[in-house]
């Protein structure tokens, strides 16, 4: 198997900016064709920013629940508020960070909300509904190409016990994204009993060496070679409460 991982540039996005046309536009300019198989990776940014999510924080008002946990971690309380707009539950306070579960049910810091890569003054919330941008990509790719496609929309997650950030999947349309192996057997004959791929995340993961996280400009890759097409979802990754024992 061979597996390779093409970078797209695009020009900077904007707020109603069709995220599907550019990446049409861009695999044009730099010659590339998609085929079959192919998996477009899109970093979430670029999809926010065109579905008009970001804010600017001159509009946010902190509550005073706001700006105790700005004393606390050193935020701007303003960027705490969406913080908490943003959020189901507060896990954990510290410096500089808020962990918590998202509206989308996804466990992560400050809500996802950042402000890399965006204009001065304001601040980034992540994609209302991942899955429905994807798939929406993913449908205007496939009708415009005639190939069968994936699409993952992916972010960069900090990770408990480990340092440094990883591409993860917070969106996919048209790729198995968690791959259950229960049942099959490894290389001795034994039985695998708990093993569960988490395909989309290994793919966002993989996508995001191409795409970097600094100035490098790569808001879309191609990941070509793998065979992954068919059903899922970026909520099928999302551990459930009752069976994550760090949260019983």
């Amino acid at each position: 198997m061979k597996v390779e991982i093409f970078a797209l540039r695009l020009p900077y996005v904007k707020m109603g900016d069709d995220v599907a046309a550019l990446i049409l536009e861009a695999l044009k300019e730099q010659s590339l064709e998609l085929r079959d198989g192919d998996v477009v990776v899109v970093t979430e940014k670029i999809v926010a920013r065109a579905e008009g999510r970001e804010v600017e924080l001159d509009s946010v008002a902190p509550s005073a629940e706001a700006q105790r946990l700005a004393r606390v971690t050193g935020k701007d309380p303003r960027v705490v508020q969406l913080i908490l707009d943003e959020a189901k539950e507060v896990l954990a306070v510290g410096e500089n960070f808020i962990i918590v579960e998202t509206r989308h049910g996804f466990v992560c810091a400050n809500a996802g909300i950042d402000q890399s890569n965006v204009e001065q003054g304001r601040a980034k919330l992540l994609p209302l509904d991942p899955d429905r941008s994807a798939a929406g990509i993913r449908r205007r790719l496939e009708e415009a190409t005639g190939k069968r496609l994936g699409v993952v929309i992916a972010d960069s997650f900090g990770r408990s016990f480990r340092l440094g950030s990883v591409g993860v999947a917070i969106g996919c349309s048209g790729i198995v994204a968690l791959l259950d192996r229960r049942g099959e057997r490894d290389f001795l004959g034994r039985e695998l009993r708990v093993t569960r791929v988490a395909v989309a995340d290994c793919i966002a993961s993989a996508a995001n060496l191409v795409m970097g996280e600094a100035a490098e400009g790569i808001p879309v890759a191609v990941v070509r070679g793998l065979s992954v097409l068919g059903k899922g979802s970026a909520r099928d990754l999302i551990r459930p409460k009752e069976s994550d024992v760090f949260r019983r």
